[in-house]
Order: structure tokens, then C-alpha cells, then sequence
């Protein structure tokens, strides 16, 4: 088998495949080496320009291809409002009233990709069985064609271009049937225009090229955008777009360069659009026109501001980090696109409800709706169970579906939306109005996008603050809770945990008491910002505790603990420094592994380096000495330990970084323990996103006896 032959097969099943089906668009979707990425193979049906956007689908995208590939089996959404709240990204992007199904191709175990199919509005709402048994078909028949193609050697590479299949043209009139056809739409005063779904003009009457400012040969076989510039207008191709995908009739008003408004009707098929073109009368420009075209959800709200708004919700939801900003981005740019006077956003915890979060609401309201059990007879409960939105105009429909509904609000009309997490429903969002309001279609098909949206965000928020709670709790469980009190010994540690979305860290510090007068001081930092990090981090600190309380040296503790750690196979390296304090011999005994040196203030002098030769970090090699240096510690002297958080600023050397701060524990010499950690945290990098953790540990000898 050739490439091109193996091309050529697979292009006629999809053209099979959406025949068969009676569908007008067809797509087929080729899954990456490493799983993670649909590639859109082959198409039909639509333009390379609306193609683009779609040419490569992320495995979790919010689309039915890859959901089709997820679940493993076929995924049916017969309108424009299921997929709003199944698939929202996909409805927002494609916000055109459709039918679609999706399936996976496969053989045995091996999952190929997937085949999509598109439908006008109109279809029903199930699937009918021969059009599954004829996606079915053209599944297994991909599978076999793509399972030998790889046996073949022939499977081409992911070029990121799919191929653009040309529908099957209709009939072909006789001359003398054409030539009668060109004449009679050329007795009409309204211009008509046919173009290719490339959109090349196919047919153009004389008035209609002269609308368009040119002549009937001069335009044929020209693009329509480069025969009439100023159609690249947004609501013009915006209604091109709709006419494709929905393949149903619609209509805009567009004017050209001198002012002369013209209304132009679409009228699509699977291989292109014809336009009738009619000016609009000096008297009527500007005005509304009776023909009220069959929009899609998010234009028919007939705000100019709403699709920018949505678009900027979705964007600003991508970088929503929790669940508070998620609830204030859905208060600020919605409601007030809606015209909503209140909010809630309730989740399932337990077999109870919660509230999330609101706005505009009361507390009595809110009480009402916190701690709901899932077993009530509620709206909010039925929306949650079911996943299916509903929407009451006025008090009167939530009374007859409802009956027993307290009136613990003055509203008048209610929204009760579905958020759909990953894993079935989370939760509901309550949108109320002050006034009745008559939901209609297209509103309740954005309303039902949007809580799509949020949900997804939703859910990512609820999940990242469980695992931040987690982390958290773990880097607390791991660090010391309290520190050793030792006679003669003043000592204070902090910890600064790296910004909110960085990942728990695996900086860490202890002081291990070995007797009245002596003890030893131990920081280091594990490689890594993860659950593993934090992990590797309690097995370098038991294993130090360890060593240190069977009488090792600072050097011989490190020795064991590397050993250790190349025994566990971790791939993550430590720093660590290890400084052993003997009160009775006031001296200091330190040996570093790939750690930022100590400092060290004498009493009455300047803050100094000590300049501990740092070793190899610790799990990188099996047979490495630790070297030791002892200096004095005499009372009155302060000795500072820290990670490299402290001092590793970009742009910064890292020797003129532990120089300022040896600087300022000098300037800081009346300061007690507590003002100087302060002082020393004070310059650390305190951006929104400080990346690393800082730890740092002060032990100062106390004058006197110890």
C-alpha cells in the first residue's frame, strides 16, 4: 500500500460515511504517537479558513472528538443546547445550532482517533440506526485501512493540514437549461450569487455584479472577498459561517464603501451558498429589518458587548487560580450582561449542599440553600442529580412545578444551571431576575454554555485547592512544630512557602538536641516542587536525626544519608548543611552538601561567610567524601542558616546576593531574633509568583555561662 493510495481509501469512507448518514459535514481526527493529541486528518464539508481552529484537539479538550477517544464509545449531541452543557468551550466557539456525533476508531485495544458527523438543526433528536450502523461501519473500516497503513510502514506523519475534501457536486444542467436559468435571475432586480464553500464565485447574475461593482466574467471563478472587499465584515462572514455549519437560511445587512446598505439572504448547501442580494431602500436603512434571521445562541441576545464578554470570560477563566475568583469573574461579567440581580453557586459535599459562593443574595437566602440534603424535592437538587438546566419566567412556573418553594427571595424569575465537573455533576449555579422574564431558546442555550464554562473552571479550582490543602498539610506535618529549647541558646526559624500555584516545596530545617550542650542545626532543600519533593524531604530528615543521635559527625551524616538516598533510586537531588554547635567548647563543626554557606556574626563584628568547602549534592554519587571545618562560636555570636530562596534572585550573582545579606545581619545587630528574621526576609523576592520556598533557621549564643 502507497501513501497515496491509503489517502485515497480513507477519503472515501469518509465521503461514504456522511453520504450514508445523510450528513452534511464529515471529519476524521488521527490520534498522536504519545495520546495527547487528536490532529484532524481529513475533512468535508467546510472551509479551510473554519477548519483552522480545529486542526488539533489537547485529549481533555472540551470537544465530542476527544471525549468520543476518552470514553470509548459513541458521543451524541443532537442540539446546540446539549452541547452547551456538555461540551461549553465547543459550543462557545461553535455557537451555531447543529446536530453531531462522534465515535472512536479502533481495533481490538488500539484507539486510531475518531470520526465526527454534523447535521443541520432539523435532524431528530436521536440518533437513527442507520446512521449509527453507518458510523459504526466506517469506523471499522478506518480502524483496518490505518492498522495496515502502520503495518505498512505507510502511516503519514501529523502535518498539522488536514485534507480538504470537495463535496460532491450536484447536477449538471443542460446548456440550454442553464443558459434560460442565467436569464431568468437576470430579470430579477435583486442580485443572486453563488460561491464554493472556498468561497470562489460559481454563478453571479448582472445586477448582482453590479451591486458588487464589477462585471459577470470579471468575477467568476474570483474569490468573493477579493471581488468585494468590504464583505470582510465580521457579522457578514459570521452569517457565512452559520449558514455552513447549520445549513440553514439567514440573513444580513452589510454597506458598502459609498453608503448603500445591502441585505443579503444565504442560502447553503454541502457545496456552497447562494446569495440574493437587494438594496435596501433610502427610507428603511438602518433600520430593522422585518426578516428575523435564525441566529445562534450567543448573537441573538442582541447585545453588541455579549460574545466579547463571553470570550473574555472564557480567557480570564484559564488563569482563575480559585474558587473565589471564579465566582467574581461570573458576578462581574455576567450577571450584568444578563441583567441578573443575584447569584449562588452550590456544590454537593456529603449528601448535603454548600454554598460556594454568591451575589446579591441574603443571608436568608442563603441559608436556605446551604445544607440542603441531596434527598429534598428542590430545583437546585433536581439540577444537580440530572445535569439538565431549568428555567422558571415568573413565580407561577416554580409554584406549579414546586409548590412547597418558600418565598425566602423577592425575585421574580430563575435560572437553575448545571455545573458539570469532569466527573459527572458538582454542583448548580441560581441566577435570579427582579423581573419575569420569558427565557428564550438562544438565552437559555448561552446561559447553559456559560455554566459549562464556569464548571470546568470550577471544577480545576476545587480540585487544586484540595491538593493545595494536602500539600500544605503535609510540608506542616513534616516540618518541626516547635524547636528544642537549649540552656545558653537563642533560636528562631521561619519558613516562606513559594506562591500559590508553584507546588509544594522541599526546603526544610530542624535543630536536633544531643545534650545539654550539644546540638545540631540542619537545612537543606530536596529538588523539586511536588508531593515526591516534600516526601524525599521527611526520609533526608529521619535519616539525619538518625545518624546525628548515634554520635556522627557532621561529614559522616551526610556520608550515610547520600548513600541512603542512592539506595532509594530517587531521581531528585538535596542540598543540605549541617552545622554541629557544641556550647561547652563553644566552637561550631559544619559540612556542607551542595548548600549556601552559614554566616556567622562574632560578637561586636561584622557578618562573615563561613567558608565551608559544599560537597556534592546529596543522591548524585555513591563514593564522596564530606569534609568538616570547625571555627569559633563564642557568646554573643549569631549564627544564620538558609535555602538559596533566600538569596537566588534572576540577574543577581549569587556571591553578591549572600554578601548583602551577610551585610544586613551586621546592620542588624540590635535586633532582637524575631526583628531579625524580618530584616532578613524583608528584600526576599515577594512577587505574585516567588518560585521557590525560603527557609531560614537564627541560632544565637547567649552571653554567660551555658
Amino acid at each position: 500500500m502507497t501513501a497515496q493510495r491509503h489517502a485515497s481509501e480513507l477519503d472515501e469512507v469518509l465521503r461514504h460515511a456522511v453520504g450514508a448518514a445523510g450528513a452534511h459535514i464529515g471529519v476524521i481526527y488521527l490520534l498522536s504517537d504519545d495520546g495527547q493529541v487528536l490532529f484532524l486528518d481529513t475533512e468535508i464539508g467546510l472551509p479551510a479558513q473554519v477548519v483552522k481552529p480545529w486542526a488539533r484537539l489537547r485529549m481533555n479538550a472540551g470537544a465530542p472528538a476527544a471525549a468520543a477517544v476518552r470514553q470509548r464509545q459513541l458521543v451524541w449531541a443532537p442540539d446546540h443546547q446539549e452541547m452547551a452543557r456538555r461540551f461549553p468551550a465547543t459550543a462557545l466557539a461553535l455557537p451555531y445550532p447543529f446536530a453531531a456525533a462522534a465515535a472512536p476508531i479502533q481495533t481490538g485495544d488500539r484507539v486510531w482517533g475518531a470520526l465526527a458527523l454534523l447535521w443541520p438543526p432539523s435532524h431528530p433528536s436521536e440518533l437513527a440506526s442507520h446512521e449509527q450502523e453507518s458510523m459504526d461501519a466506517a469506523c471499522k473500516k478506518l480502524g483496518g485501512l490505518l492498522g495496515q497503513a502502520a503495518d505498512s510502514g505507510v502511516l503519514p506523519p501529523h502535518t498539522g493540514e488536514p485534507r480538504v475534501l470537495l463535496p460532491t457536486p450536484g447536477r449538471t444542467p443542460e446548456v440550454g437549461q442553464a443558459v434560460a436559468a442565467a436569464l431568468y435571475l437576470d430579470r430579477f432586480r435583486d442580485g443572486c450569487l453563488a460561491f464554493s464553500l472556498e468561497g470562489r464565485i460559481t454563478f453571479v447574475s448582472a445586477s448582482a455584479a453590479d451591486l458588487l461593482g464589477g462585471d459577470v466574467a470579471g468575477l467568476l471563478g474570483t474569490p468573493l472577498w477579493e471581488a468585494a472587499p468590504w464583505l470582510k465584515n465580521p457579522v457578514f462572514e459570521d452569517r457565512c459561517r452559520a449558514a455552513v455549519i447549520s445549513q440553514e437560511t439567514t440573513s444580513c445587512t452589510v454597506r458598502r464603501p459609498d453608503g448603500c446598505e445591502l441585505r443579503f439572504y444565504l442560502y447553503p448547501d454541502s457545496t456552497g451558498i447562494s446569495l440574493r442580494i437587494a438594496p435596501v431602500p433610502i427610507d428603511q436603512a438602518t433600520q430593522p429589518h422585518p426578516y428575523e434571521p435564525l441566529d445562534s445562541s450567543l448573537r441573538s441576545l442582541q447585545q453588541a458587548d455579549v460574545f466579547y464578554n463571553f470570550v473574555h470570560l472564557a480567557t480570564a477563566l484559564t488563569r482563575a487560580l480559585n474558587v473565589r475568583e471564579i465566582i467574581d469573574l461570573f458576578a462581574d461579567q455576567v450577571m450584568p450582561v444578563f441583567k441578573a440581580k443575584a447569584m449562588a453557586m452550590v456544590i454537593a459535599e456529603g449528601d448535603k449542599t454548600k454554598v460556594l459562593g454568591s451575589r446579591g443574595y441574603g443571608s436568608e437566602v442563603l441559608d436556605h440553600l446551604d445544607g440542603l440534603s441531596l434527598n429534598s424535592v428542590t430545583p437546585a437538587e433536581r439540577v444537580l442529580r440530572t445535569g439538565e438546566p431549568l428555567f422558571f419566567s415568573n413565580r407561577g412556573e416554580l409554584r406549579h412545578m414546586y409548590a412547597d418553594a418558600p418565598d425566602c427571595d423577592d425575585m421574580a424569575a430563575w435560572a437553575f444551571l448545571p455545573l458539570a465537573g469532569s466527573d459527572g455533576g458538582i454542583g448548580t449555579c441560581v441566577l435570579a431576575f427582579a423581573e419575569p422574564r420569558p427565557f428564550s431558546t438562544e438565552e437559555r442555550t448561552s446561559l447553559t454554555t456559560l455554566a459549562g464554562l464556569i464548571a470546568t473552571a470550577l471544577d480545576r479550582a476545587l480540585l487544586y485547592d484540595a491538593k493545595e490543602r494536602l500539600a500544605q498539610t503535609l510540608q506542616e506535618t513534616l516540618l518541626p512544630r516547635s524547636l528544642p529549647e537549649i540552656p545558653g541558646l537563642d533560636v528562631a526559624a521561619r519558613y516562606l512557602p513559594a506562591t500559590r500555584g508553584v507546588g509544594i516545596g522541599g526546603d526544610f530545617y530542624d535543630l536536633i538536641r544531643l545534650s545539654d550542650t550539644l546540638l545540631m542545626a540542619v537545612i537543606g532543600d530536596v529538588q523539586g516542587h511536588n508531593v515526591t519533593a516534600a516526601a524525599l524531604m521527611g526520609q533526608v530528615r529521619t535519616a539525619i536525626r538518625a545518624h546525628a543521635a548515634a554520635g556522627a559527625t557532621p561529614g559522616e551524616v551526610l556520608e550515610h544519608t547520600n548513600r541512603l538516598l542512592i539506595e532509594t533510586e530517587t531521581d531528585l537531588f538535596t542540598s543540605c548543611l549541617l552545622v554541629q554547635v557544641d556550647l561547652r567548647l563553644r566552637t561550631l563543626r559544619t559540612s556542607s552538601a551542595g548548600h549556601p554557606p552559614p554566616l556567622l556574626r562574632p560578637p561586636n563584628a561584622p557578618g562573615e561567610i563561613i567558608d565551608v568547602a559544599p560537597g556534592l549534592l546529596l543522591g548524585v554519587d555513591t563514593d564522596v567524601d564530606y569534609s568538616t571545618l570547625e571555627v569559633p562560636f563564642p557568646p554573643g555570636a549569631l549564627l544564620a542558616l538558609y535555602t538559596d530562596g533566600l538569596v537566588e534572585t534572576p540577574g543577581v550573582d549569587i556571591d553578591d546576593a549572600i554578601g548583602a545579606l551577610a551585610a544586613r545581619l551586621t546592620d542588624a545587630s540590635e535586633e532582637s531574633l524575631h526583628q531579625l528574621s524580618n530584616t532578613l526576609l524583608g528584600p526576599a523576592p515577594h512577587t505574585m509568583r516567588r518560585t521557590d520556598d525560603i527557609a531560614l533557621l537564627l541560632l544565637e549564643h547567649r552571653m554567660g555561662p551555658p
